[in-house]
């Protein structure tokens, strides 16, 4: 089934203080009385935001199954606020757990679409750390991109972008989705190493299904074999998708995530 979109009136919550300072754009939707199952949290991408497809038709399962559903933009994104150069890992982790925690549902199923599948990795170990709720049920993780920053960005850098970097503090490459280039800021490099993932064991604590387009031109699928390599404690499924790219939303990509999320949301 087909969500349309639509405009997102959102809710702001205020994330920082002093000059790390950001109006942090949400909606929720609440779970319906007596139904049982776990929030929906949808994380996105790098430069996405939360009015997207897969977003929205995630929202549209949450409201056929009676669930709860929270999406979000990261500072510099969408309807927040905040300076896109100020994003790092670290700032929009700090974002997610805040909201999460001024909404407090019970248990939620993280999902998480590239870039985002390293804020649900990182969320999931921040929940387990601190010992607080809420108690993750499962994650779907679609094109996960965890240390992209180390693993894929940094071994590719040529020489006028290392210059760059050095001399300006960033350096931009033309994005296929957007007119306007993508910018990688050196503190950004920096803080994905502080937040790498794929160093030892993963502990999520939760079922993971992962899926991955084979043709994915911006996250090698031999990139998702790896994240299952560092997923030994959990029940983990990998659906490689021969055809698919990137994005993964097509119908039936949408169909493939939809049912992945139900299966791990409703008991």
């Amino acid at each position: 089934m087909t969500v349309t979109l639509t405009t997102c009136n959102p809710e702001f919550l205020t994330v920082g203080i002093g000059e790390a300072e950001r109006r942090i754009a949400f909606v929720v939707r609440r779970t319906k009385d007596d139904e049982p199952g776990a929030t929906l949290v949808w994380l996105s991408g790098y430069r996405s935001d939360m009015s997207g497809t897969k977003a929205v038709e995630l929202d549209g399962l949450a409201d056929r199954l009676g669930l709860g559903c929270i999406r979000f933009d990261y500072s510099g994104h969408g309807q927040s606020g905040g300076n896109f150069v100020d994003g790092t890992i670290s700032r929009w982790l700090e974002e997610a757990l805040a909201v999460i925690s001024h909404i407090a549902p019970k248990s939620v199923v993280l999902v998480g679409s590239s870039m985002g599948g390293w804020i649900a990795l990182r969320l999931a170990q921040e929940l387990r750390r601190r010992g607080i709720s809420p108690v993750v049920q499962g994650m779907v993780l679609i094109a996960p991109a965890p240390d992209f920053t180390i693993d894929l960005i940094e071994p590719s850098l040529s020489d006028a972008e290392r210059a760059s970097l050095a001399e300006r503090g960033y350096f931009e490459e033309a994005s296929e989705y957007s007119p306007e280039p993508n910018i990688f800021t050196r503190r950004l490099l920096e803080d994905g190493r502080a937040n790498q993932v794929l160093t030892g064991i993963v502990e999520t604590g939760s079922p993971v299904h992962i899926l991955q387009g084979m043709q994915d031109a911006d996250v090698p699928y031999a990139h998702a074999l790896k994240l299952v390599e560092h997923l030994p404690a959990d029940d983990v499924v990998l659906t490689l998708i021969r055809d698919g790219d990137h994005r993964l939303s097509r119908p039936q990509d949408i169909e493939r995530m939809l049912a992945a999320v139900a299966a791990l949301a409703v008991p």
